[in-house]
């Protein structure tokens, strides 16, 4: 008889494999820790590998005043307030040591012609602080812990999904999932589980996210473990994401190409920036710049195709190769389109989850002992408002802290125990989806959930649309226990859509009910019938389905840090 169960085991489990987890990974493995390493896609094809600006830590080298008191500073007055101070000092202080880490992995960052490492100004940094690779950081970051992963021979399942954590007496001890191209089932145990599988951006119509990744998995394991979600409607929605083609719709224009000179304008032609921040135009933050397109195209002032256009043709065509050769080449592979010559049709796109699951800044446990979540899983230095470059740096800071407090607390295990019932649960939750042969299409209901997010719960929302935008959501819960899932020659595909859009409808709730909770405008966060920022709500919101929505107030910032934090211009730098 064929065996449809693989049982493996491991001190440490870590679910993604992007560069969260498997910087977590090399951690465990450089200290003879026994690790795991699993994830959905490929782990040459992750999230991080999208991510093209750059990396931020205070080294320094291009301006000696900078120190991580100020990087810290510039953090948490762009986060809105809503950022926690303590996962604030323990990023921008970890910094330094996170590149040094990638250098004695062999990553080659652009340097000056004195060797130094090359830093350049991003939006909203005081100083030039971060440290890139060309216009491709993310995937050379990617490339580096792949390669060093490869030299610790750290066991890595690529196609695994994972469909349940394994809990038992409020303690993680493992999860369960299958092949997605085999189908063959695994039930993993382990001491302590490191999740890392992302955000929730998939929920969107146009996101920067590919298909079938930050569909919110992170969010629906941790919540089903018994965990917590922090600020789940705090959502970057980027500037410039491409309209066409539809399969591409929402892939990222990097915004290097405002920061080299790229120009904006509306369906009449009009360069429109100049009415929502004339000193700072093109340059301005994420959220101003994403809220002003889609003012823009609110009003009947966007492209035929509900866009806006932004221009470079008009710089040296040497620029734009040397400068923008991403960009580039995206555009002409994806629409034959030209940059040099045509303007690129964009819109607003969801980009980046910036609240997750709730952890404790020191060492990102959750309320689940044993378990950890690191990455745009987790929550707690971003606030209402990323800074770029924040993301990549943050990875490799808790990627390194996670995997040392995961390792000490398996080592602090005077026994591990399981439970048959709850591995029984995670089996017949995987039988009852094979075995489901309803009328309603996954597939059509996720499509059906990213329609009600972007009408409701896009880049401006309101009381009344985030009202009916829940009532639509409970219709879709009610369609989905009556979908057909049928797996193919091809695979196990449709499972793995069928507990993606689980995920997708928990995300999308969770971020409803707390985008209805927070009346007020605060950064990424636009309400137009609460246009003001509220100072009772500099709080951060604390979401679980049992409990619904609680609110956690913010500690206090040190005074070497606030006395720092003033306006910071954009004059001549990239933006975010």
């Amino acid at each position: 008889m064929a065996i449809t169960e693989q049982r493996l085991s491991t001190t440490v489990l870590v679910i993604g494999t992007g560069g969260a987890g498997l910087r977590a990974s090399i951690e465990l493995a450089e200290a003879g820790t026994a690790v795991l390493a699993v994830g959905k896609r490929p782990k040459e094809d992750t999230h991080t590998a999208l991510a093209a600006g750059g990396i931020n830590a205070a080294l320094a080298t291009m301006d000696p005043e900078d120190s991580w008191q100020q990087h810290a500073a510039d953090t948490l007055k762009e986060s809105y307030l809503l950022a926690d101070p303590r996962t604030a000092q323990i990023v921008t202080q970890g910094a330094a040591q996170g590149i040094d880490d990638l250098e004695r992995y062999g990553m080659a960052f652009a340097r000056e012609e004195d060797g130094r490492i090359s830093q350049r100004f991003f939006g909203a940094h005081k100083f030039r602080r971060t440290a890139f690779a060309g216009d491709y950081t993310g995937l050379e970051i990617q490339r580096t812990l792949i390669r060093r992963a490869n030299q610790l021979d750290i066991s890595v399942l690529d196609s695994v999904y994972i469909t349940r954590l394994l809990v038992h007496d409020g303690a993680v001890f493992g999860a369960y999932g299958f092949d997605v191209n085999s189908g063959m089932r695994h039930l993993i145990h382990a001491d302590a589980v490191i999740l890392a599988a992302g955000g929730h951006t998939r929920i969107w119509r146009r996101t920067s996210s590919r298909r079938d990744e930050n569909t919110g998995d992170s969010f629906r394991l941790a919540v089903e473990a018994g965990a917590r979600l922090r600020d789940p409607e705090l959502v970057q929605f980027h500037p410039s994401g491409i309209i066409e083609p539809e399969n591409a719709a929402g892939t990222l224009v990097s915004e290097a190409a405002r920061g080299e000179g790229g120009v904006l304008r509306n369906a009449l032609g009009e360069r429109f920036m100049n009415r929502y921040d004339p000193v700072r135009m093109e340059l301005s933050t994420r959220d101003r710049v994403a809220l002003a397109s889609y003012t823009e195209i609110k009003e009947g002032r966007g492209t035929p195709k509900g866009g806006v256009w932004l221009d470079v043709s008009h710089l040296p065509r040497q620029t734009i190769m040397n400068r923008l050769p991403r960009v580039y080449q995206t555009l002409l592979d994806l629409q034959m389109l030209d940059i040099t010559r045509e303007p690129i049709e964009i819109a607003p796109t969801a980009h980046y989850s910036m609240g997750g699951v709730w952890v404790r800044p020191e060492d990102h446990s959750t309320d689940v002992r044993g378990l950890y979540a690191i990455g745009e899983a987790s929550s707690g230095l971003h606030g209402a408002n990323r800074l770029g470059g924040n993301s990549l740096i943050e990875l490799l800071v808790f990627g390194r802290i996670t995997g040392q407090a995961a390792a000490a607390y398996a080592q602090g295990l005077t026994a591990q125990v399981r439970s048959a019932s709850a591995t029984a649960r995670a089996r017949e939750e995987v039988d009852a989806l094979l075995t489901a042969d309803g009328p309603e299409n996954v597939r059509a209901l996720q499509r059906a959930i990213r329609t009600t997010m972007t009408e409701h719960a896009g880049v401006v929302r309101d009381e009344a649309g985030l009202r009916a935008g829940l009532e639509e959501l409970e219709g879709i819960e009610k369609r989905m226990e009556n979908v057909g899932v049928h797996p193919d020659i091809a695979g196990y595909q449709d499972l793995a859509h069928a507990f993606d859009l689980k995920s997708a409808a928990l995300a999308s709730r969770a971020t409803l009910e707390a985008a209805l909770e927070r009346r007020e405008t605060r950064g990424c966060h636009n309400r137009s019938d609460y246009p003001d920022m509220d100072p009772s709500l500099r709080v951060n919101l604390v979401w679980s389905p049992t409990t619904g929505i609680t609110r956690e107030s913010i500690p206090a910032i040190p005074q070497e840090i606030t006395s720092l934090m003033e306006e910071v211009t954009t004059d001549g730098k990239l933006v975010e």
